[in-house]
């Protein structure tokens, strides 16, 4: 390497958000929360603002306490598993992925696990052994219980993560779970996300022989796209 990477990581575990992150879900989010907003008679602007990066049951208590129910969480999420439109992986996302090491990445969501193995599936990325999703913890983002769930499956100090996120949430669930934080910019801007730096997708990054002896993965951005 000829010159300084842009940024660089060299630990035990890389924590990957879902959407947004991995997998280009805007649209469909959007969608179903504008569909649920209109059945109930609610306006779904209010809602979308918040609704990024957090498990749809706590959305709905902020929004709308009196409908966060068992059932109305099954209906949200059997409409939800029938959309299927417009997924795909954010740029540069299968490419990295596929020389990452398997026990050094794991996925962090907010989605219940059948919809994160769905929104994969139809983005053509591949789950990794390790998989914290809606369903597996009490509290999700901004509580760091999930990235820290993934990093005791990895056996990996927190210190030894790197959290990568589209949202204020899940930045604000790494840095109170101790772990380094890499915004991108999918969702909100570096400003917005609360974090530095940031990227805009995956391209750059490359997969360095760690120079460290306990660091299972060194990943550098040496340019950007």
């Amino acid at each position: 390497m000829n010159h300084k990477p842009l940024f660089e990581f060299q630990g035990a575990a890389i924590l990957f958000d879902m959407d947004g992150t991995l997998v280009d879900s805007m649209a469909h989010d959007e969608r179903q929360w504008t569909r649920w907003a209109a059945h109930h008679g609610l306006d779904p602007r209010p809602i979308l603002t918040i609704s990024h990066g957090r498990r749809t049951l706590e959305t709905i208590r902020e929004v709308a306490p009196h409908l966060a129910t068992e059932q109305e969480l099954v209906r949200f999420e059997k409409q939800e598993l029938e959309d299927r439109e417009g997924m795909r992986a954010v740029d540069g996302a299968a490419a990295l992925l596929r020389v990452l090491p398997p026990q050094s990445w794991a996925l962090v969501t907010s989605a219940p696990r059948r919809l994160a193995e769905l929104r994969m599936e139809s983005a053509g990325l591949s789950l990794p052994a390790v998989v914290v999703s809606a369903d597996d913890v009490l509290r999700g983002k901004p509580d760091p219980e999930g990235v820290l769930r993934a990093a005791r499956l990895l056996d990996a100090a927190p210190a030894e993560c790197l959290v990568i996120e589209d949202t204020p949430a899940g930045i604000q669930a790494a840095h109170a779970a101790g772990m380094r934080a890499l915004g991108i910019t999918t969702t909100y801007t570096c400003e917005q996300l609360g974090t530095r730096p940031c990227i805009a997708n995956f391209h750059g990054f490359r997969l360095l022989q760690p120079e460290r002896p306990r660091a299972r993965v060194h990943l550098a951005l040496i340019a950007l796209a």
